[in-house]
């Protein structure tokens, strides 16, 4: 189906046709034609499959067709991270170039103020996480009363990621739900969600599209069993051999990722790292530089397995398996977008392997399995430290009683218990008796003969 043939503003056709969109994906004509109704939705379809565009096009036909006075946001989209709020704004000012409307993001740990003015000068369109928007919110620096459209993207992920009480704060000072539309768009609806929808959504109509098969078809995936001690032996064989020129590895804890990083800088691939403990601009910078081609390797948390879309990533590696099994097809889903092809691969070390069968039922497919030879692996490449833990750097710390350093320690004063001395004894009437020291016998003096039980010698 082409865009054309729906009843879509020419202001959203033209900021589709410099998209460079022609045709709808699988998601967008079936939700689509219900949206544009004005009719709730729950969409689920596979990661990178034009979800985001979906929901746009429904939002901008709906305020276009509706003129109120500007001044208040008319429509409010909820995201669960700052990357995929960053990307929204952006492919809303894409699409909707030819609206008019005014699109701004709200999220954490950029300039406070800025976003308050912004706010505060007036916005048709919010996108934003909800911790920074219940903060303005109780500020009444905007207000939610003139809300035309809600879109909750990612939906699956606001549970896992703690907002649902956040949520469901910011749901309740909307207008009534049948006064306004509501879209959820997620790769995965769980009961969860659906419980979500049902309680502030009318009656919304739950499409899927190819649920059965939960990964985007056009990934090659590949899994590698190897030990713990020869995992990184083997990603940088792998790195030799394929010669990947965008490459998001994955890796389930921070400091593990911050290791990784030293050891691929070391061995001549260079690479940065996103996780949460990155501040916000850097994060921005640095996922600009993997965008435009200037940065190789990418290496993240979960933090960016949602919702980004890159374009050209070819491959991605699951350096760890993650522990929750719908993290698997987002992760793979940063590759293959939009009908491209890539591949997945994945190692899997002695921990890993207790991962394998729960995400091999949920994506309802075996995970074809290679063996590597042993030229695969690099044997001499460079090492380095591990990075320390919080808890080694607060030891470490001179002063600390725990440190490590002996010069810079405190004396140890050793402790002088006192020996008690015996309570003396108080009779019933209450005078004190003094106990009485025995006395010692002298001894008399005795003669040679009698020490050795004999008769005294006899003097000539």
């Amino acid at each position: 189906m082409k865009f054309e043939e729906l009843p879509i503003p020419e202001q959203v056709l033209r900021g589709i046709a410099e998209t460079g969109f022609s045709t709808c994906t699988p998601i967008q004509e079936q939700t689509l034609p219900i949206t544009l109704t004005g009719t709730d939705i729950a969409g689920q379809a596979q990661t990178g499959t034009g979800k985001t565009a979906a929901f746009l096009i429904s939002l901008f036909t709906r305020l276009l067709a509706n003129e109120t006075p500007a001044g208040r946001p008319r429509a409010l989209i909820l995201a669960p991270t700052r990357e995929l709020v960053v990307q929204i704004e952006a492919d809303a000012k894409q699409l909707g170039a030819h609206c008019g409307f005014v699109v701004q993001a709200i999220y954490g740990g950029v300039d406070y103020m800025k976003q308050k003015n912004a706010l505060m000068d007036g916005a048709d369109i919010i996108v934003g996480t909800p911790g920074r928007l219940i903060d303005y919110l109780k500020q009444k620096i905007y207000s939610l009363k003139d809300i035309e459209v809600l879109v909750i993207d990612e939906a699956d992920r606001m549970f896992d990621l703690g907002f649902i009480a956040d949520l469901r704060f910011i749901l309740r000072k909307l207008p009534p739900f049948e006064k306004r539309q509501n879209l959820m768009f997620s790769a995965t609806l769980n009961p969860r969600v659906m419980e979500l929808a049902y309680e502030f959504m009318n009656s919304p109509t739950k499409v899927s599209v190819t649920p059965e098969t939960m990964t985007a078809e056009r990934v090659e995936q590949v899994l590698f069993h190897c030990s713990r001690k020869e995992k990184f032996s083997l990603l940088l064989g792998l790195l030799r051999r394929d010669g990947m020129a965008r490459t998001m590895i994955f890796i389930n804890t921070k400091r593990e990722a911050e290791h990784l990083h030293n050891l691929l800088n070391a061995n001549g691939f260079p690479c940065k790292v996103i996780s949460g403990d990155v501040e916000q601009r850097k994060r921005m910078k640095i996922l600009d530089n993997f965008k435009d081609g200037t940065l190789p390797i990418l290496i993240a948390t979960d933090v960016a397995s949602r919702g980004l879309h890159i374009d050209g990533v070819s491959h991605v590696i699951n350096y760890d398996l993650p522990q929750d099994c719908e993290d698997y097809v987002h992760r793979i889903g940063r590759t293959a977008r939009a009908g491209a092809e890539g591949k997945a691969i994945s190692l899997a070390d002695e921990d890993g392997a207790f991962f394998l069968e729960a995400i091999e039922e949920y994506i309802k497919a075996k995970i074809p399995t290679e063996w590597a030879d042993d030229e695969l692996y690099v044997l001499d490449h460079v090492r380095t430290a591990r990075p320390k833990r919080v808890q080694d750097i607060k030891r470490d710390k001179p002063g600390s009683p725990r440190s490590s350093d002996k010069s810079r320690r405190p004396p140890v004063k050793k402790a002088v218990t006192a020996v008690a001395k015996p309570a003396a004894v108080v009779p019933a009437g209450g005078e004190e008796i003094k106990k009485k020291k025995p006395r010692r016998r002298k001894k008399k003096p005795t003669t040679a003969g009698e020490q050795s039980g004999g008769t005294p010698p006899v003097q000539e």
